[in-house]
């Protein structure tokens, strides 16, 4: 065994890189405490539904909120106490905040002026970001001559301008409208794969942040309710938020073998074997409608149930159900149309047990 003496030197510990926070803030009789963690080219997206404290979160991170307590540090460094622009962060709000008086070049200059480089370094900066973004020949045009979809990238590029060690985007694509954003969504995760700092996201969309985040974090009232990658999110969900968030019919119970009687309802027979408290759930489309009660059906569970509501939900009609288990239906607007569903209706709800999914709670 070597035994140092006191005189040798000791090596100091490497610096942990990437985000380690805890965002603690007091507002009146909101508290949020959120635990926050990830590794240099992590996308971490923040969901939950509004009021839950995502854009509180963001705030924090940014400087813009004083924390009340907990703690950030970034690449090792303590920030609780750093003013906003002396932070390495980018930010990238909803609606851009570009400056309208400016050039795009000026806008994304403005960043690399403030620390410190001269007119022409900064601009040369700048150029180079813009025709990164694909608009080297929308380097003059002012915020309003701008698309939407434009304003936003040139927002990106000046949040990156300045190299920040975390990159912050509160609801980056809500401004646009659904074709734009199916485009921009795409141009951002590539954007987003690139960047070998720490990226955070707030949205309200599933899908932004399936396709753009690896790794979700879902707060309600302040608190983190689940975490994990986005399939694990969309197959295990723990909350009605988050099922409703993925599309999924949710319930909670405790299982014995294949049953699972739930905590307010009838039971539900699945075909994992399980044994404790447990999350049932299963897609609407998994669910059968009929007006008379089935005979001869394979599936395994069967309810009577009653039409509150009707919607279009993409190309097929959704049916909420209460009665024996409340629920959600989808089903064609033909297959609609022949079982005359209307509020009020009387209908027989079935799923089998294979396309149920239960999982420990």
């Amino acid at each position: 065994m070597t035994t140092l003496r006191k005189d040798t030197p000791v090596s100091p510990a490497p610096p942990v890189e990437g985000l380690d926070a805890r965002l603690v803030v007091d507002r009146g009789a909101f508290r949020l405490d959120v635990a926050l963690t990830a590794a240099p080219g992590d996308v971490v997206a923040l969901l939950g539904p509004n009021g839950a404290g995502k854009t509180t979160a963001l705030r924090a991170l940014a400087g813009l909120v004083p924390l009340t307590g907990g703690h950030l540090r970034l690449d090792g460094t303590a920030l609780e106490r750093t003013p906003p622009e002396a932070r390495p962060v980018g930010v990238v709000f909803q609606d851009y905040l570009l400056f309208p008086h400016l050039s795009a070049l000026d806008n994304v200059a403005f960043g690399p002026r403030c620390h410190g480089a001269s007119k022409a370094q900064a601009r040369a900066v700048a150029a180079a970001w813009l025709d990164r973004m694909g608009l080297a020949a929308h380097t003059g045009a002012k915020p309003r001559r701008l698309s939407g979809g434009q304003a936003q990238r040139v927002a990106l590029a000046r949040a990156l301008a300045v190299h920040p060690r975390l990159l912050l985007l509160d609801e980056p694509l809500a401004a646009l409208d659904a074709r734009t954003r199916l485009e921009v969504r795409a141009q951002l995760r590539r954007h987003l794969a690139e960047f070998e700092a720490v990226a955070v996201l707030v949205t309200h969309d599933p899908l932004d942040a399936m396709v753009l985040a690896d790794r979700l974090v879902v707060v309600e009232e302040g608190r983190v309710v689940q975490e994990g990658g986005p399939a694990d999110i969309a197959r295990h969900p723990r909350t009605e938020y988050i099922a409703q968030l993925v599309g999924l019919n949710l319930y909670r119970g405790r299982a014995d073998g294949h049953a699972v009687r739930l905590d307010t309802g009838p039971a539900i027979t699945t075909t994992e074997i399980l044994t404790g408290p447990v999350f049932v759930a299963f897609p609407p489309s998994a669910v059968t409608l009929h007006r008379d009660r089935p005979t001869g059906s394979s599936a395994r569970n069967l309810w009577r149930c009653e039409v509150a509501g009707l919607e279009t939900h993409g190309d097929q009609i959704r049916a909420a159900l209460t009665g024996e288990l409340p629920l959600a239906a989808d089903l064609t607007t033909v297959a609609a149309a022949e079982l005359d569903l209307h509020p009020g209706a009387a209908v027989w709800a079935t799923v089998k047990a294979a396309q149920t999914h239960a999982y420990p709670a």
